[in-house]
């Protein structure tokens, strides 16, 4: 694992400036837009981008613009309680920060928290009861796609599925019903999972 070398100050500010500007907006800032906030010169923006190459905080694709993305040598994300995989349940939410094995990488420019699976209805997809699940903040999903919907009877990981105007969401475990909802919000997309039982 690279060793993180500490920064400076004002590395420091740059470092969150970046980071807070990918959450919020999806892309990367200009070397413009981090001189404007640190009150500094491009030029000297762009020595504290690299200097935060160097120390192993970003990484940056040469000859592009806003090609600049953080490095999260010891990935955190809060895990905010359950989810059903079974019956729907009322989701809990007790956030605490989880730390991602080093063989699991999240793509940094979206929000992803973690939620503790409980049921099996996912299993044939290898989804097991208290699995933790990593997900993807996203409030829309394509038809397949592995999410989390709050239903009127409260939160499940299923497979969304459209067909026409009906919306379904399939399990992965043929015990289980198919849902029909009367009421849906997507609040995340399924992307990875951390093994928690053995």
């Amino acid at each position: 694992m690279q060793e993180v070398k500490p920064l400076t100050g004002k590395q420091k500010q740059a470092s969150d400036f970046i980071n807070a500007h990918i959450r919020e907006k999806g892309i990367s800032p200009s070397l413009r837009e981090i001189a404007k906030h640190l009150g500094k010169k491009v030029s000297t923006a762009q020595y504290f981008v690299e200097q935060l190459r160097q120390k192993g905080y970003l990484k940056k694709q040469a000859n592009k613009a806003r090609a600049i993305s953080p490095i999260q040598s010891s990935q955190h994300i809060p895990l905010l309680g359950y989810i059903a995989a079974g019956k729907p349940i009322e989701p809990i939410e007790v956030p605490e920060d989880i730390a991602l094995p080093e063989n699991i990488h999240i793509d940094a420019r979206y929000p992803h928290y973690a939620l503790r699976v409980q049921g099996d209805s996912m299993r044939d997809m290898g989804v097991l009861d208290n699995d933790i699940a990593l997900i993807r903040h996203q409030l829309n999903a394509d038809t397949g796609d592995v999410v989390v919907a709050i239903t009127e009877k409260g939160a499940t990981l299923k497979v969304l599925r459209k067909k026409g105007k009906e919306i379904i969401l399939e399990p992965k475990n043929k015990d289980y019903p198919i849902i029909k909802p009367k009421q849906l919000e997507i609040r995340g997309k399924f992307v990875g999972l951390i093994r928690m039982n053995g």
